[in-house]
């Protein structure tokens, strides 16, 4: 299992950029696969970005793309979540996710193994 800790929500204003960062156990962080998700308030939680275990690959959710950008440090065990422009339909808790099995990529929620606790985001216009 892997523990995952989020950092870096917050309040800002429609505009504004917001870093989030989430710190990951283990030694074998570089094999895995680390997607980061959303859930806005009163809804489904849904895909944002994800990122393969060398961090060449990159996918994101058509709503985030050119705004967003998922990046990793494997030296640090951490993935990030660089978020400019935002908007207040971007209002949600975030959340990463690890994929322990396979290289492949994933906006499937059900294919994680691990979550973080989630730290929330709200934009306000």
């Amino acid at each position: 299992q892997v523990h995952l800790v989020e950092s870096g929500g917050g309040l800002v204003q429609a505009g504004d950029s917001l870093r989030l960062s989430c710190a990951a156990s283990g030694r074998t962080f570089s094999t895995y696969v680390m997607g980061w998700f959303r859930q806005p308030p009163g809804k489904e939680r849904e895909f944002v970005a994800t990122i393969s275990g060398s961090g060449g690959i990159t996918d994101y959710t058509d709503s985030v793309k050119g705004r967003f950008t998922i990046s990793r440090d494997n030296g640090k065990n951490t993935v990030n979540l660089q978020m400019n422009s935002l908007k207040p339909e971007d209002t949600a808790v975030y959340y990463c996710a690890a994929k322990r099995t396979g290289w492949s990529l994933s906006r499937a929620a059900l294919l994680y193994n691990d979550w973080g606790q989630g730290t929330q985001v709200t934009v306000s216009s």
